[in-house]
């Protein structure tokens, strides 16, 4: 069963939500963040990226930085910029971007279901980033961040009550510059809020989408503190979600020449020349190389039939990047850049025709399938195997914890 909980929940007062929701913390440089505080000084980026609080420059992982976290989240709520929920609730968050619409179910979710591998990651976690929301969420004594869950869309009970859900009229709408629509639905009855609980007791996982720091910060905090514990999470349908390639760029060959790379490749693909730019299907990539895309078609017997193997990210590092181009660990490799697929082929061939690349290759995007079958498995996907769009944004929730 899936343990999800209502909390009461901090937001943004309905008509600031505009002024308040920022991009994700973990996408945009100090810079960045500090232009778009400039303009929107209610920008919730004053708690996820404090420094903009502090001289240019400062440590954003310093103890100064997450004081200053807490001082502003405590200013947003005595000056009424957000506000929070006298009673437990749960809350649908609604994103429509390009047609395609997600609903998600924010709610707590448990860490001990996390802790018994219930809720399944697909990705390892990197100490310094960990420590880094351990100590944003023990500083603030609230979680600031959500863990993007997604479950296998197969309980027609569950389907039946967020529809009920969605009817609900919504606290408030607001489109940001990138065309993403962002709706929050407040569930405070208290029958609906039973019904919900109930319907996710017969979704046997979650799974994580994103967010592999912040629900082990959370499962650490839990445990430095001996209570019941539980994060901030946004449950989503698999039904519902997309994953968009995530692509790469590598700064030179490796010493090979143009024609050599490719005479090597095509031991193990089969090499075209002048193809679309974007890959056919699964077990197809292209790249582009002085000025050219080629299309790659993986050989028979090439691609290995297991979960992680057999991933087209997989396949690109084991036959090409790491064999070929000397990239043996992409994760600290200063060779090799990752380019989520939001930015498009343009990016690629603009980074090779500058100069700053030598050669580039696009992926086809892994699958839900995919990602749900390697965390059933209890592997590890490769480093930035997937770019989810569109992203959640910050301050749509805080969960204070008690």
């Amino acid at each position: 069963m899936a343990d999800v909980r209502p909390f009461r929940g901090i937001r943004p007062q309905d008509n600031l939500a505009a002024a308040v929701i920022a991009p994700p913390y973990d996408v945009l440089s100090e810079e960045e963040a500090r232009a778009i505080v400039a303009n929107k000084p209610n920008s919730f980026l004053r708690v996820t990226r404090s420094e903009v609080d502090l001289p240019s420059g400062s440590d954003a992982h310093s103890s100064e930085a997450y004081a200053m976290a807490r001082e502003n989240l405590d200013r947003f709520l005595a000056e009424g910029v957000m506000v929070q929920d006298s009673d437990p609730c749960f809350y649908l968050y609604v994103q429509t971007w390009k047609g395609r619409t997600q609903v998600g179910l924010m709610c707590e979710c448990s860490t001990d279901e996390y802790d018994q591998g219930l809720i399944k990651k697909h990705e390892l976690t990197r100490p310094d980033k960990e420590q880094d929301r351990v100590d944003h969420i023990a500083t603030l004594n609230a979680q600031t961040g959500l863990v993007f869950l997604t479950f296998r869309d197969e309980v027609a009970s569950l389907r039946d009550v967020m529809t009920i859900a969605q009817d609900i009229p919504p606290a408030w709408s607001v489109t940001t510059d990138d065309g993403v629509e962002h709706t929050l639905i407040v569930i405070s009855d208290a029958g609906l809020v039973t019904s919900i609980q109930k319907a996710f007791e017969d979704v046997p996982a979650l799974y994580i989408a994103d967010g592999h720091h912040r629900s082990a910060a959370a499962s650490r905090v839990a445990a430095e503190r001996s209570g019941r514990g539980g994060f901030l999470a946004g449950v989503f349908p698999d039904s519902q979600l997309e994953i968009l390639a995530y692509n790469r760029v590598v700064f030179d060959l490796n010493g090979h020449t143009d024609q050599e790379l490719l005479s090597a490749i095509s031991v193990h693909f089969e090499v075209s020349e002048d193809v679309d730019p974007e890959p056919v299907g699964r077990g197809h990539w292209t790249l582009y190389l002085s000025g050219r895309w080629y299309g790659l078609n993986a050989r028979p017997g090439v691609v290995p039939d297991d979960p992680v193997g057999s991933l087209d990210v997989s396949v690109l590092q084991d036959r090409v990047l790491g064999p070929l181009l000397g990239i043996a660990n992409p994760r600290t490799d200063k060779r090799i850049q990752f380019v989520g697929g939001i930015r498009g082929h343009q990016a690629l061939s603009s980074a090779v025709d500058s100069g700053r690349g030598a050669v580039a290759f696009h992926l086809y995007p892994t699958g839900m399938d995919q990602l749900l079958a390697v965390a059933d498995a209890d592997q590890l996907m490769p480093p930035k195997s997937t770019w989810f769009e569109p992203k959640l944004r910050g301050g749509v929730l805080v969960n204070r914890m008690s």
